[in-house]
Formats: structure tokens, sequence, C-alpha cells
């Protein structure tokens, strides 16, 4: 091998190190919880709808209060210190579409897709900001005409998320849980349902798994989005007023340390 090839393999060793340590000095320094994550949400028009223009023109940071308090809530019940972990700001309208994910999904599409939605999601905030740790891209639709919307997506590494929601205030509740779900895939936490059936994965996606009795469950864990009914049945929540952090979770992200004595005995599916 020759020096000008080791000298190459070396530089791109390099690189590969300085990734992987930036990508973890980034993980532990948003799950540190010492300060609040500041949260850009900046709506599209996904579809064109007068319906969606007509919302996002009527959208007030105030409107997402919920999902901070969803999560103020939260983190009190686990003791974390922190008592606000997440600041939602509204950014401005964007009307450049984000990168969209291959219809066909592949692990070479999957990371070609994410490396141009990190690259496109930082030039949004070097041109437009307001300056935040996290983006989360939400694209409206017109529901009278897409009555089914496409899967919503986020990244942990680059702390971005692209969220497809419905136009309207009646769907606000729906749409900020799926705002929760996503927001918190960008700091750690996995999807807890089983992605045949999108039932909740026993125990890991139930909110209280140690109810007795188990059914019907009273809440969705987030991450799971739906609430046991039974062994096989589960309806979808439809706001954040019916859903909880689970231990799990909370594990993931860091605001527990360990599992409860009564979670940690329970067999993961």
């Amino acid at each position: 091998m020759n020096r000008a090839r080791q000298l190459r393999i070396l530089f791109l060793l390099l690189i590969l190190f300085a990734v992987a340590a930036n990508t973890w000095l980034t993980r532990l320094r948003t799950t540190s919880w010492e300060h609040p994550l500041v949260v850009a949400i900046y709506p599209l028009n996904a579809d064109g709808s007068a319906a969606a223009t007509a919302h996002i023109a009527a959208l007030e940071r105030d409107d997402f209060a919920d999902i901070e308090d969803f999560f103020a809530e939260e983190a009190s019940h686990y003791g974390l210190a922190l008592k606000q972990p997440f600041e939602i700001v509204l950014g401005p309208t964007l009307h450049q579409p984000p990168p969209l994910p291959a219809a066909e999904p592949s692990l070479l599409g999957n990371v070609w897709w994410s490396l141009r939605m990190r690259f496109w999601a930082w030039r949004v905030a070097r041109e437009y900001g307001p300056p935040a740790n996290i983006q989360l891209f939400v694209r409206y639709h017109d529901p009278a005409s897409h009555p089914r919307l496409a899967h919503s997506l986020g990244l942990q590494k680059g702390l971005t998320g692209m969220v497809n929601a419905f136009a309207g205030r009646r769907a606000m509740g729906g749409n900020h849980l799926i705002i929760a779900h996503e927001l918190l895939h960008t700091v750690g936490a996995s999807d807890k349902y089983d992605p045949a059936s999108d039932l909740p994965r026993y125990p890991v996606g139930y909110a209280e798994p140690a109810r007795e009795p188990l059914y019907p469950q009273e809440y969705a864990e987030i991450m799971a989005g739906r609430i046991p009914l039974g062994p096989r049945r589960a309806v979808q929540a439809r706001s954040l007023s019916r859903a909880l952090v689970g231990p799990w979770t909370a594990l993931e992200i860091r605001w527990i340390d360990e599992l409860p004595p009564a979670y940690g005995s329970l067999a993961v599916e």
C-alpha cells in the first residue's frame, strides 16, 4: 500500500471519528436536560390547498402550548428537575418543500434521504431561523382530499423531523400527538408498536403495563400511539390528553437512569 493511499484512508478514518464523536456529544448534550430544548416548528402547505393555506395563516405559537404542557407534566411525573423540557417557537411558513423519502424504502435510499434532509434543514436554519436545537417541518394537508397521510419521521441524527398533518382546528389534537411522537424520536426514543399490525408492544408500548386488570388501558404510550383495549385490539389516541410517556421511553431519553422495580420483571415481547 503506497503512502498516498494510507494518508487517504487515515483522513477518512479521522472524518468518521469526528462524525461519531459529534453524534455522541450531541446525544449527551440534548439529553442532559439542564436547559429546555428549543423546538422550531415550520409550517408548510403540502398540497397547495386553500384549507391548508387558511389553517397555516391562523396558526400562533400558543396553539402548540399543549405539547409543552404535556412534556412538562410527564417530566414532573418522573422527577426531572427541569420544569419545561421543550420550548416551542413558531418558525416562518416555508414554500420550498423538504426532500421526501423514496416511495419504495431501502437502506441506501433511507440513508441518502436522511443526509439530504439534514442538509436542507441546516439551510433553513441558516436562512430563516429562528435559533433552535430541534427543527420540525409540519406539512399540512386538506383532510377532504387526503383522508390518509404518509408516515411522519423524526431523526435523532440532525435533530430534525417531518410531520404530515391535517389542516383544521379539529385535527390539532391528533396533529400534536404526532408532533410529540416525532419530537421524542429526535432525542432518542424508539417506536413501541408492531409495524405489521400497528398494535402496541407489551410491555414497552403500554402506558401502564403493570395495571390490574391490564385491559382496557386508559392511555396510549406516546411512542405507540394507540390505547390497548385487549390483547389484539387498540384504538388510536386522539390527543395528548390520552397519552403518557412510558417508563421505557423515559429511560431512552434519560429522564430516568433505570426502570422502576415494578417494571423490571415484565418480559418484553
